[in-house]
């Protein structure tokens, strides 16, 4: 039987991870994210994959994150039918997720159509909500450290990620008539002694390994993270007007609370109130109730002052409450999605906010390239927002620290935990310097041989006759 692995997304980019693993007759896929970010990238999305989908007989999720999970929707529609393994706090999010992006397709197919700034006279989604429901109906979910078998020759289990709820890294082992290989995917990681979740599990051997490299090439100063992060909420009330926070809302967000209740509660910043206006946010803060085996928060964090029922903190779902907050000019601490500025209610805010000179956008995570965070962040005199060039003249700062993502060093840390060199190694989900980083760091200061950086379309062959 042979092995062989085409990369479909992540490779030289953080975003659309997708691996298709052609073991013998069998075509398994890792992950099935949308491509974010740049046109040029966001416009594979529309591309044909080059595999029919209804020859694709599984998919296995390390995580809910769109761009690792997003093109579900699409693959469905195209014809997938077979299962799709996830961890069962990922399937809660998926829930979230899924439906709220194929809204979100289907509300920026609409808005296109009716402000005329589609080169399409009638555009379509992407996918839709029957789509996305079809995707719920396939998932079938596994506990950590639980062996599944996918068939007579396929085995994987889900490790701790310590990325977001539910992230896991997949260990899959393939079993041939002669021998029994295994390939690690390391997902997202997170970093080592967090917030809320907990560090990510050691790995110990592999013959493959496919590793994430989202700072592969830059370690995180958390020294004075805490200190740092004070002084900039206090800097941007003191302005005079409100704090505005793009957010990732599935983990990003209930940190940021985690911080914030501890900030307040300490007299460190001003109690004043903090709106959290992002449906999906809301509903990913629920979950964590439902999936205590996934975090390291307790059942008094859901109760009285605790972390998501503190006073200050006022949850926002409806349509009509969010726009209530454009009135707010001074003295408020506003979070919504989406963390990059690609869509979502944070367009809206930044709509009306950009412009208000006493106000502050606080960015508080990684801005892929192309993305409109990247721009403001990059120091751009306006961004484009539903067909208008919107002029910044607000105060635009930037938080480093709060990442989900392992830094250079977690990343040196987690792959310390190998007994010995994988027999390939692939450096994926990573903008081309942070992937070159991390592989001369393996290559050089490890001595690992055969570690490859591959391209997007690119297809290696792992095993040949095991």
């Amino acid at each position: 039987m042979n092995v062989r692995i085409k990369f479909l997304g992540a490779a030289q980019s953080v975003t659309g991870s997708k691996y298709l693993l052609e073991i013998g007759d069998y075509k398994l896929m890792v992950d099935c994210g949308m491509f974010q970010g740049p046109k040029e990238l966001r416009l594979r999305n529309w591309s044909k994959l080059p595999v029919e989908e209804e020859t694709i007989d599984a998919v296995i999720l390390t995580h809910a994150h769109i761009d690792h999970s997003g093109y579900l929707p699409k693959l469905v529609k195209n014809g997938f039918k077979g299962p799709i393994y996830c961890t069962e706090a990922t399937e809660g999010l998926l829930k979230i997720m899924l439906l709220d992006a194929a809204k979100l397709q289907e509300e920026e197919a609409e808005f296109a159509k009716k402000k005329g700034y589609s080169k399409h006279s009638t555009p379509e989604p992407l996918f839709n909500t029957e789509d996305a429901e079809m995707v719920l109906q396939l998932l079938k979910t596994s506990p950590y450290d639980f062996t599944n078998q996918v068939n007579g020759f396929i085995n994987f289990s889900f490790s701790n990620a310590g990325h977001i709820l539910g992230s896991s890294i997949v260990e899959l082992y393939i079993k041939g008539e002669l021998l029994q290989k295994k390939m690690v995917f390391s997902g997202d990681l997170g970093g080592y002694n967090q917030p809320l979740l907990e560090s990510p599990a050691a790995i110990k051997d592999t013959d493959i390994l496919l590793v994430e490299s989202t700072y592969g090439g830059k370690a995180i100063d958390h020294s004075n993270f805490e200190e740092n992060f004070v002084n900039k909420i206090n800097n941007a009330l003191d302005r005079g007007g409100c704090l505005l926070i793009p957010s990732f809302a599935v983990g990003r967000t209930q940190l940021l609370l985690y911080y914030f209740q501890k900030f307040q509660s300490e007299g460190l910043i001003p109690k004043c109130p903090i709106y959290v206006d992002s449906p999906m946010a809301i509903s990913t803060t629920n979950l964590y109730q439902q999936y205590p085996d996934y975090h390291t928060l307790s059942p008094d964090d859901f109760k009285g002052d605790g972390l998501f029922d503190y006073p200050t903190i006022h949850y926002y779902k409806s349509q009509e409450s969010s726009v209530t907050i454009n009135d707010l000019r001074t003295n408020a601490i506003i979070i919504s999605a989406s963390g990059m500025c690609t869509g979502g209610r944070i367009l809206h805010h930044l709509y009306h906010r950009l412009q208000r000179r006493n106000d502050t956008v606080l960015f508080v995570g990684y801005q892929a390239y192309g993305t409109r965070g990247r721009r403001l962040v990059d120091g751009e005199t306006s961004v484009r927002i539903f067909g208008i060039d919107v002029p910044v003249e607000c105060h635009i700062d930037n938080l480093v620290g709060l990442s989900a993502h392992a830094d250079m060093n977690d990343l040196h840390q987690w792959l310390s935990n190998f007994n010995e060199a994988p027999k390939m190694t692939f450096i994926v989900h990573g903008e081309v310097e942070n992937s070159i980083a991390l592989a001369n760091y393996l290559r050089i200061d490890q001595g690992w041989d055969n570690v490859y950086i591959p391209n997007y379309l690119e297809s290696f062959e792992l095993f040949r006759g095991i």
